[in-house]
C-alpha cells in the first residue's frame, strides 16, 4: 500500500472533504425546513461538537496510530464490547451508504447525460428516474472506484484530489456569483441560532447538520500508511475547517439568491436549481457535474476506510482472516476492498427485487444520525478516559484532552437520544416505511444487535484476544507498507494510557 500523500499534497483533505459538495447539494434545502434563514448559524453551531470529536481523534491518533481508529481506541479505553460495536456500526453504516449512494451517483450521471442530449443507448432509455437503470450505472461507478482503491492510496487520492479541485472550483464560482447577484437582502440574523423557531427545530436541525460533516475522519484510516502520525490529524482538522467555511459560504449564497420557500421546495435539488437560476445552459449544468463528481468521490472515500477498518478487525481476530490479506503487488487490503464493494453491490441489487430491503436501506439512511452520534460519541469519551490524568496537568491539557472531548461526546449522545425520542413519538403505530418513526428506530437497533451477536462470536467462538486486552495480539503482525523512501512511521508522541 502506498503511503498517503499527507497534508502538503492535499491527500487528507481529498480523503475527508470529497462529500462536501454532495452535502451542500442535498443539505441546504433540507436544513432550511428546520432552521429557516438561520441555516448558516445552525451549521456553525453543529461544527462545535464535531470540532471536539476531531480534537479527540487527533489526540488519540498521536498516541496510537491505527487504521481501526475508533474500534481500537474505544476498545482499549472503554472496553472491547463498545469498541467492537464502534467498528461494526461504522462498517455497516458505510456499506448501507455505498449501496444507497451508488444509485444516487447513477441517477446524477444519467441526469448529466440527458443534459448533454443522450437519452438512450442501444435502445435502453437513460432515465434518471428509473431505479434499476440508476443502480446499474451506480454499480459500474462502484467498480471503478474499487479498482482505484485496490491499486493504492496514492492513485486513489490523486483522483479524489482532481475531482475535489473541480467540485470546489464550480461551487466557489457559483456561490460567489450568487452572493454578488442575489436580490435577497443579507441579515446578520442569519448567524443567530437563537432566532430558530423552536427548540424542536433546533435539535432536529442540529442532528442533520452534524451528519453533513460526516466523513471528515476518513484521513485517520490511512494513518498507518503516512510518514508521520500527525499527517492524518492535521489533514482531518484542516478538512473540517475547509468544510465549515464552504458550508457557511454556500448557505449565505443560497439565501442571497433563493427565498426560504424556494429552498425548502427544491430540497435535494437546491444546488442544480441555483445553477439554473443564475446561468444559461451549458453553464447551468456545471453544478450538476460537480455533484456527479462529488457522489463518485464519496463512494471512493467510503470504500477505502471501510476496507482498512475491517483489516484492523481481522488482524485482531474479531473477524475472519480474509480481511487481512494484503496484496503483494499493491500493498493494499485488496481482497477486503473487493469484498466490501461486492457486499454493497449485492445489497443494492437485492433492494431492487425486495421492497422490504429497500425500505430498510431508506430507513437506515434517514436514521443514520443515530449511528454517527453513537460512534463519534464513544470515541470522544474514549479520549477523555484515556487522558484523564491531564486533569492534573494544567488547564490547557485538561481542556483539550478531557473536558472538550467529554462535552462533545455527551452532547452527541444527547442529540442521538433526542432523535430516538422523536422517532418513538412521531408515529402511533409500526409500519415498514422509511418515514415511520418506529421503523426508523428498528433499523439502527438491528445494526447494534447484529454487532453484539458478531462480537459474541468473536469472543467465545474465535476467542479473539481483543476481548481480553482491548487490542489483539496480531496488531503488529500485519503492516501496511509505505512508499519507498518514506521513512519509518513516526513513533507515538505520547505513551498509551
Amino acid at each position: 500500500m502506498r503511503r498517503s500523500l499527507g497534508v502538503k499534497d492535499g491527500v487528507a483533505i481529498a480523503a475527508s472533504s470529497t462529500a462536501a459538495t454532495t452535502s451542500i447539494g442535498i443539505g441546504m434545502g433540507t436544513l432550511a425546513g428546520y432552521a429557516g434563514r438561520q441555516t448558516p448559524a445552525l451549521l456553525i453551531l453543529a461544527f462545535l461538537p464535531i470540532l471536539g470529536i476531531a480534537l479527540s481523534y487527533a489526540r488519540l491518533n498521536r498516541s496510537e496510530p491505527n487504521c481501526g481508529n475508533g474500534y481500537t481506541w474505544v476498545g482499549r479505553s472503554i472496553g472491547p464490547w463498545p469498541g467492537f460495536l464502534t467498528g461494526w456500526v461504522v462498517t455497516v453504516g458505510n456499506v448501507i451508504f455505498m449501496a444507497y449512494t451508488g444509485a444516487i451517483t447513477g441517477s446524477v450521471l444519467l441526469q448529466f447525460l440527458n443534459k448533454l442530449g443522450a437519452h438512450a443507448v442501444f435502445g435502453v432509455a437513460l432515465d434518471p428516474n428509473s431505479t434499476a437503470t440508476s443502480t446499474v450505472i451506480g454499480l459500474a461507478a462502484l467498480v471503478v472506484v474499487t479498482l482505484t482503491a485496490v491499486t493504492g492510496v496514492r492513485s486513489a487520492t490523486r483522483l479524489q484530489l482532481w475531482l475535489l479541485i473541480f467540485e470546489y472550483a464550480v461551487l466557489l464560482v457559483f456561490c460567489a456569483w450568487g452572493l454578488l447577484a442575489g436580490d435577497q437582502p443579507f441579515s446578520f440574523s442569519w448567524l443567530n441560532p437563537f432566532e430558530i423557531g423552536s427548540a424542536t427545530s433546533l435539535a432536529q436541525g442540529m442532528v442533520l447538520a452534524v451528519f453533513l460533516y460526516w466523513g471528515w475522519d476518513a484521513a485517520f484510516t490511512v494513518n498507518e500508511e503516512t510518514k508521520s502520525a500527525g499527517d492524518a490529524a492535521r489533514g482531518g482538522l484542516l478538512a473540517l475547517a475547509v468544510m465549515l467555511a464552504l458550508f457557511v459560504f454556500a448557505a449565505v449564497s443560497f439565501q442571497r439568491v433563493l427565498g426560504n420557500g424556494e429552498l425548502v421546495r427544491n430540497g435535494p435539488q437546491a444546488l442544480t436549481f441555483l445553477g439554473a437560476h443564475l446561468a444559461p445552459e451549458p453553464w447551468a449544468s456545471l453544478p450538476l457535474a460537480a455533484l456527479m463528481c462529488s457522489a463518485f468521490a464519496s463512494l471512493q472515500s467510503s470504500v477505502i476506510p471501510t476496507a482498512r477498518g475491517l483489516l484492523a478487525m481481522g488482524r485482531d481476530r474479531t473477524l475472519g482472516p480474509v480481511w487481512t490479506k494484503v496484496s503483494p503487488r499493491f500493498g493494499t487490503p485488496a481482497v477486503g476492498t473487493v469484498l466490501i464493494m461486492a457486499i454493497a453491490a449485492a445489497v443494492a441489487v437485492l433492494a431492487l427485487g425486495i421492497p422490504q430491503l429497500n425500505e430498510m436501506i431508506l430507513a437506515a439512511v434517514n436514521s443514520i444520525g443515530l449511528v454517527v452520534s453513537l460512534y463519534y460519541g464513544l470515541t470522544a469519551l474514549a479520549c477523555a478516559l484515556r487522558f484523564r490524568a491531564d486533569l492534573r496537568a494544567g488547564p490547557r491539557a485538561a481542556l483539550t484532552g478531557v473536558v472538550i472531548p467529554a462535552t462533545s461526546g455527551l452532547l452527541l449522545f444527547g442529540l442521538g437520544g433526542y432523535l430516538a425520542h422523536h422517532y418513538a413519538t412521531m408515529s402511533d403505530h409500526f409500519e415498514a416505511r422509511p418515514d415511520n418513526g418506529w421503523f426508523m428506530l428498528l433499523v439502527p437497533g438491528l445494526i447494534i444487535a447484529s454487532g453484539l451477536a458478531v462480537a459474541a462470536r468473536a469472543k467465545w467462538g474465535r476467542r479473539s484476544p481483543y476481548f481480553v486486552t482491548g487490542r489483539g495480539t496480531d496488531a503488529e503482525a500485519i503492516d501496511l507498507p509505505r512508499d519507498h523512501g518514506a521513512g519509518p512511521a513516526a513513533a507515538p508522541t505520547e505513551p498509551a494510557r
